[in-house]
């Protein structure tokens, strides 16, 4: 009981602590969900983005002019 109400006490008993809290935590979590979603994107598609195959067409397109 007293880890809740320790809790509590630091971050949901005034108004602009208990803001501030939510805010940053949704502002947290965002962070995390995108950079984790990419990270797993990125790794089911290696090898089909363009960012994988961009080597091959520009150095074709160079040796063309």
């Amino acid at each position: 009981m007293g880890v809740y109400s320790g809790l509590y006490n630091t971050f949901f008993r005034q108004n602009t602590t208990m803001l501030a809290t939510v805010f940053l935590g949704a502002f947290g979590l965002q962070l995390a969900f995108d950079s984790g979603s990419t990270l797993i994107w990125n790794n089911i598609n290696k090898g089909r983005q363009w960012q994988d195959i961009k080597a091959k067409y520009v150095q074709n397109a160079e040796e063309e002019e």
